[in-house]
């Protein structure tokens, strides 16, 4: 009886969790945002349905630690992925706030903004790989 109010509770708090950053990432405007870049507005029930397995999976491998046999190209996939979707999500939350206009007049930045953007990106994708690839 215990492992099952365990197992429930667990649930549900994780589930609290993924409700919490799905509510963050609709309030901010971000998912929009990604419809609005990408022009897929045609396939908006596709990003909710996406947006609510991901957020359950996501539970369901965190709680309870299941066992995905995918092998390292699957690990590899799975890493892509993963990296391009917070990449995606610092930047699409970086531009709902406006951080590079702000910090591109106040440096006094006229010229050069997507060259900092780009190597912002190349920094990331680098430490990234320098972090897996050394075992940090």
């Amino acid at each position: 009886m215990g492992t099952v109010v365990m197992s429930l509770a667990s649930f549900g708090g994780g589930m609290l969790v993924a409700s919490g950053v799905v509510a963050l990432l609709v309030g901010l405007g971000i998912i929009t945002r990604f419809i609005g870049i990408s022009h897929t507005a045609e396939h908006s029930q596709l990003y909710e349905s996406a947006i609510l397995f991901g957020a359950l999976f996501g539970n369901l491998l965190t709680v309870y630690e299941l066992y995905v046999p995918a092998g390292m190209i699957g690990l590899g996939i799975f890493g892509v992925c993963a990296g391009i979707y917070v990449g995606g999500w610092i930047m699409a939350l970086a531009e709902v706030i406006k951080i590079f206009p702000i910090f591109a007049r106040r440096a006094g930045l006229t010229k050069g903004v997507s060259v900092i953007v780009i190597a912002i990106a190349l920094g990331k994708t680098l430490g990234s790989l320098l972090h897996f690839y050394m075992r940090w």
